[in-house]
C-alpha cells in the first residue's frame, strides 16, 4: 500500500506542521502530497510554495474546484505546475457541491457529470496541443459564440512537458465514480469503506468498459483516510465524529447531500437521518454525539497500532492503491512504519 499526504483545508492559516510533514513525507518515499480548497485558501498556491522544497513526491490538488476556473485556466495552471515540478503534477479536479458552486462562485450546479465530461475534454485538447482548441458543448463553448465575434480558436503558447498529464476526479456517487475511470487517470474518494469495495469496483469497471480501458494498471485510487493511533478506540473516534457530523449533517441540504448518501449506502441511513436532523436544527453537540463509533471505523484507521495494522489489510485488498493521510510529522512517521 502506497502512502500520500493530504495537507487538507486551512482554517485561520496554514495547517500546523505542514511544512515539516511534507519534508518528512518526501524523505520517507511517500507517493505524493495534496492540497485542498473550499472557500478559503486555494489549492494551487500552497502546492507550488511547499512543492518547491520537495524532490521526490508528486504534487496533486485534491481538489481544484471546476467552478473556480474555466477549463482553459485550469489547464494553464496544470501545464505551468508540471513544468515547474519537472513532471510531478497531478490535476485533481471535482465538481464540489451546490452550496459552494452556487453560493460562493455564483454559478449553476446543473448537470455536474455532463459539465465534468466537457471540462476534461477541453483540458485534454489543451494538453495535447495538436491543434487550436475549439469546443461546442452545452456548458462550455470555445470560442464564445455570443460576444464580439472577434474570438478565435487558440493553441497554448506553452508546449506541454507531458501530453498525458494525469487528471484525477473526486467523486462519491456511482455514476461520477464510473466517470473517473472512463475519462480520467485516477479517482479521489473521500469516504471510502473497504466493506463496500465491490460496489465501487463495479462502478469503476463500468467506467473502464465505457472508456475502453483494458486493465487497472494505469489507474490510481488515492483514498483519504483518517489515521488516528491511540489505546482507546472511543477516544480516537471522538476526533472523527465532529467531521462526520459536519459532512453528513451540515453539508448540502436535506435531501441533497452527497456525503449523507455515501453513508446511507453503507447501511447507516437511520443514523444519518438523526445526525442531520440534529445538526440542521442547531444541536451540533448532540449531532456529533450521535455519530456511532462503527461509522467512524468504517472509513478510518483508528485505535491501537496492532489494530490499525490488521485493518490495513482490508484496504490493501480493495481497489485503493494509495492511502492519503493527514497530520503532523509524527503521524507521517507512524504511517510509514505501520505500512512498511
Amino acid at each position: 500500500m502506497r502512502l500520500g499526504l493530504n495537507t487538507g483545508y486551512w482554517s485561520s492559516g496554514p495547517p500546523k506542521g505542514a511544512v515539516e510533514a511534507i519534508a518528512l513525507a518526501d524523505r520517507l518515499g511517500f507517493e505524493h502530497i495534496w492540497t485542498a480548497e473550499a472557500y478559503g485558501s486555494d489549492a494551487l498556491t500552497p502546492l507550488a510554495w511547499w512543492g518547491a522544497s520537495t524532490t521526490n513526491v508528486k504534487l496533486g490538488t485534491a481538489i481544484m474546484q471546476m467552478s473556480a476556473r474555466t477549463p482553459a485556466a485550469t489547464a494553464m495552471a496544470c501545464l505551468t505546475m508540471d513544468h515547474l515540478s519537472g513532471g510531478r503534477f497531478i490535476a485533481g479536479i471535482g465538481a464540489s457541491g451546490p452550496q459552494v458552486v452556487e453560493g460562493w462562485y455564483g454559478q449553476s450546479y446543473s448537470r455536474p457529470l455532463e459539465r465534468t465530461r466537457e471540462f476534461v475534454n477541453i483540458m485534454r485538447q489543451i494538453f495535447d496541443r495538436e491543434d487550436t482548441v475549439a469546443f461546442e458543448g452545452k456548458h462550455y463553448q470555445l470560442p464564445f459564440p455570443h460576444g464580439t465575434g472577434l474570438g478565435k480558436p487558440l493553441k497554448s503558447t506553452v508546449h506541454p512537458l507531458r501530453k498525458d498529464l494525469p487528471i484525477y476526479l473526486a467523486a462519491e456517487g456511482p455514476k461520477n465514480v464510473a466517470l473517473s475511470a472512463e475519462i480520467c487517470d485516477g479517482w479521489l474518494p473521500l469516504f471510502f469503506a473497504p466493506k463496500d469495495n465491490d460496489f465501487y469496483k463495479d462502478a469503476l469497471q463500468s467506467g473502464m468498459d465505457a472508456g475502453g480501458r483494458n486493465n487497472w494498471d494505469d489507474f490510481e485510487v488515492a483514498a483519504t483516510v483518517s489515521m488516528i493511533p491511540g489505546p482507546d478506540v472511543e477516544a480516537c473516534a471522538d476526533k472523527i465524529r465532529p467531521m462526520l457530523a459536519l459532512y453528513v449533517g451540515g453539508m448540502g441540504a436535506k435531501g441533497k447531500n452527497f456525503h449523507f448518501d455515501v453513508f446511507a449506502r453503507m447501511g447507516y441511513e437511520a443514523e444519518c437521518d438523526k445526525i442531520q436532523q440534529l445538526y440542521l436544527s442547531g444541536n451540533k453537540a448532540d449531532a456529533i454525539a450521535a455519530v456511532p463509533t462503527e461509522m467512524c471505523e468504517a472509513i478510518s484507521l483508528i485505535g491501537p497500532p496492532d489494530k490499525i495494522k490488521d485493518e490495513i489489510a482490508m484496504w490493501d485488498e480493495s481497489v485503493v492503491n494509495t492511502l492519503l493521510i493527514s497530520g503532523p510529522p509524527n503521524l507521517v512517521q507512524f504511517a510509514a512504519d505501520i505500512c512498511g
